[in-house]
């Protein structure tokens, strides 16, 4: 049985087709990163999973049962994108009354250590920052020790430091044995976090596999190297994205160009997705909308001319 199980599942709202025939399974103490543009799907999906929104057609199951039943989620945490704090409640007592919900909740001063928020534990949520309310709110996704947890763009908003030690927190969390389905718009995330990544497009999967697999999918190849060239220290960095590498690297000696330092790199997990949305919509497919589930735009794609 898997943790997280979507069989042939489409959503519709109304005229826009926001999940298409969609199946996806996701193993007991896997850490799964999903990536798409604006309005792909992934929120939708979610939402899904956790028993939000029921499908038109297909099948969700979570830890094997439908997750609309209230008693399918008690394995649940979840981090939607928007998460409302009642601004008159303190932090501690937030936590206090999502973990009353569970039989076995983590401590309250165990999770603000853990997240520090430790010193904030009686401030009203409404003059916490924007940082500090979406670490809270990643807080309250762990406090009933779930087996499952979805986090919908967890670290949107947060300073490096924040990230980081939201990274550090999931993390712990995975190695003791967690399910984790993650969305977000940093690819840097998915690549530092994900063993596998899940790429949707417009309602549809695109690529599900692991992190070295997607990359391997890419036809382009990292070229750096140190070139002589005529400002005044003499040499410059440059950076090339190719599609063979071997003919570039021939041709660059054969220019008689001076150079120094050369690197022959892989794809990032930035260029894979950039690769295989284009591909996509290369094929033809209709335009993408983004009403049904809007989430941040991605980052510019980086092809071809150097850098």
């Amino acid at each position: 049985m898997s943790a997280v199980e979507v069989s042939g599942v489409t959503r519709r709202f109304g005229a826009v087709v926001a999940l298409d025939d969609v199946s996806l399974e996701v193993g007991h103490g896997e850490l799964v990163g999903m990536l798409g543009p604006n309005g792909a799907g992934k929120s939708t999906l979610l939402s899904l999973v956790s028993g939000q929104r029921k499908p038109d057609s297909g099948v969700v199951r979570l830890d094997g049962r439908d997750p609309r039943d209230a008693r399918a989620r008690t394995v649940l945490g979840l981090t939607p994108q928007e998460t409302g704090l009642p601004a008159t409640l303190r932090v501690r007592e937030v936590v206090d009354f999502v973990g009353g919900h569970y039989p076995d909740p983590v401590p309250t001063d165990e999770l603000l250590e853990q997240f520090g928020l430790a010193d904030l534990g009686k401030r009203q949520t409404g003059s916490l920052s924007g940082g500090q309310k979406r670490r809270l709110a990643v807080a309250m996704s762990l406090v009933g020790r779930p087996s499952v947890v979805l986090l919908d763009e967890p670290t949107t908003g947060l300073d490096v430091s924040g990230r980081t030690a939201l990274w550090d927190a999931i993390r712990e969390y995975h190695a003791g044995g967690g399910t984790v389905l993650l969305t977000s718009h940093y690819l840097e995330e998915v690549q530092a976090l994900a063993e596998r990544v899940v790429v949707i497009d417009r309602g549809s999967v695109l690529a599900d596999d692991s992190l070295q697999t997607v990359l391997s999918r890419v036809g382009l190849r990292r070229v750096l190297f140190t070139a002589r060239t005529g400002t005044p220290d003499g040499w410059e960095r440059q950076e090339h994205l190719v599609p063979d590498s071997d003919t570039f690297v021939r041709e660059l000696v054969t220019s008689g160009t001076e150079f120094r330092d050369l690197e022959i790199r892989g794809a990032s997990l930035e260029e894979a997705f950039g690769q295989l949305v284009g591909d996509a919509d290369g094929a033809g497919r209709a335009p993408r909308d983004t009403a049904a589930t809007p989430t941040p735009a991605l980052p510019g794609m980086t092809e071809g001319a150097a850098r």
